[in-house]
């Protein structure tokens, strides 16, 4: 792939970036990675509050990582694309290496 231009990248971060900016975010991606769930299943596995829970999928699916489908009155969300989980697990491996590298630095 090209170098990216800076539009792009500003694109990238106002879009994706922020989203993924809180780990509640997070868990909820891999929580639905997993299977399509509701908002009151997801609530109880995160032990959080339906409301955040709420808010939280608002902006995932301003941003399209998520998508809701409503069936009656029960709302199911699920990933709007897997990759969103294959870069996250590559950039918590990123993470590790990282993190083990400054750990040999310090011994």
């Amino acid at each position: 792939m090209a170098q990216p231009q800076i539009e792009e990248l500003n694109l990238l971060h106002a879009h994706v970036c922020q989203a993924l900016g809180v780990p509640t975010r997070l868990q909820i991606l891999y929580a639905l990675h997993d299977q399509p769930t509701r908002v009151n299943a997801l609530a109880e596995m995160l032990k959080t509050p339906q409301s955040s829970i709420s808010r939280h999928l608002a902006v995932l699916r301003q941003r399209s990582l998520v998508l809701a489908e409503r069936n009656g009155t029960e709302v199911t969300y699920r990933l709007a694309d897997d990759r969103i989980i294959e870069v996250l697990d590559l950039m918590r491996l990123v993470l590790r290496d990282a993190l083990e590298r400054q750990s040999n630095i310090l011994n």
